[in-house]
């Protein structure tokens, strides 16, 4: 009888562990902040609709950008979040605070989807003079994150002289 007793009581304790942990939540949530913002009816300049959130605890990213030690390869392109996880190809599409990709624009166009925080920016890419490279932080749903109607993100400028640009110089 004491065995059948223990049995049910560990029956018990398991049914009560897997109503908590259900209450709780399930799946890949890391235990972050859930505050996931609200759309604004406004959009980037590429149609990415606006998520605004609270500047406190808000990410933010800087972006710095080096020639390579070679430099007809082009330029490094270095993106530091701060407050903010890049998410693995194949996350799913929803809005968690904190978390999303990069998107990588060169003078307003876009170069290339960031889940890690270096890009080679190729050499042929790049025009002679001054050129702006920004980094936007989006949630994985495609949003852009917001804080005050403005995007989250940073623009360095970079200046080509001609001699490492693929571009012919203009006379």
């Amino acid at each position: 009888m004491s065995r059948s007793l223990s049995l049910r009581g560990v029956r018990a304790a398991l049914l009560v562990c897997a109503l908590l942990v259900g209450a709780a939540g399930c799946g890949d949530d890391d235990g972050g902040p859930r505050h996931a913002g609200k759309v604004l009816d406004r959009t980037d300049g590429d149609g990415h609709a606006l998520r605004q959130i609270p500047e406190k605890g808000a990410p933010r990213v800087g972006v710095v950008v080096e020639p390579d030690a070679d430099p007809r390869r082009g330029w490094d392109v270095r993106i530091r979040p701060v407050r903010f996880r890049l998410s693995p190809e194949g996350t799913r599409a929803r809005a968690v605070h904190g978390h999303g990709y990069a998107q990588l624009y060169l003078d307003g166009h876009r170069l290339a989807r960031l889940r890690g925080t270096g890009y080679r920016l190729p050499r042929e890419r790049v025009h002679r003079g001054t050129n702006e490279v920004t980094v936007r932080l989006f949630a994985d749903d495609h949003t852009v994150w917001a804080v005050g109607g403005k995007p989250v993100e940073a623009t360095a400028d970079l200046t080509a002289s001609g001699a490492e640009t693929a571009s012919p110089a203009v006379g």
